[in-house]
């Protein structure tokens, strides 16, 4: 399993959009960005948010594209690039409509699912990167979906998202380092 050198979080641009599900991606990331004294700063030549920092002893790059979801995969494609970063270094974080709102999964590489941000990433980098999935839960049916990601969660469920995301947290530093054993078995099993 790799090191991963860069980390993306997912999600759209714009107040109108930070507090809802489909910007669980961003939350995590921002939550990272705090526990590691970080920052990002606005980089036009990667279209989004850029920073690095130190998890453990692994030196990061982090990325928030602006480009909206739909077209994450020209952010994200112009910061690996640049720093010539292979997909299976990337993790990407996003929301997952298949998890339940308090738990998080980690997966190695697989297909799309139907995510917008996940389809432009394959467009550009094929099925290969890592991800962190945060569970946002299902309104039910798939002609739901839409106004469901694009709205924002209960407080009894954003609650639950916030302590799932603070236990990631805690493996991150083994995550990146691509020892996922010790991550897998406290995150699944939450």
């Amino acid at each position: 399993m790799s090191t991963y050198k860069l980390i993306i979080g997912l999600g759209n641009p714009g107040p109108e959009y930070a507090e809802t599900r489909h910007n669980a991606g961003f939350w995590l990331l921002d939550a990272l960005i705090n526990r590691i004294s970080s920052s990002l700063s606005a980089e036009s030549k990667f279209f989004g948010l850029a920073g690095k920092g130190l998890i453990g002893p692994q030196a990061i790059h982090l990325l928030k594209p602006m480009t909206f979801m739909n077209r994450s995969g020209q952010s994200a494609l112009a910061i690996a690039q640049f720093y010539k970063i292979d997909p299976q270094e990337i993790l990407v974080v996003h929301d997952e409509l298949d998890i339940e709102p308090g738990q998080i999964r980690l997966k190695q590489s697989g297909g799309h699912g139907g995510h917008n941000g996940l389809r432009d990433l394959h467009r550009v980098f094929g099925p290969g990167y890592a991800r962190i999935r945060v569970g946002i839960g299902h309104p039910g049916h798939k002609s739901k979906v839409h106004g469901y990601v694009l709205s924002k969660a209960p407080t009894e469920q954003l609650e639950e998202i916030d302590k799932a995301i603070d236990h990631t947290l805690k493996f991150m530093t083994d995550i990146v380092q691509g020892e996922w054993g010790n991550a897998m078995n406290a995150l699944h099993q939450r």
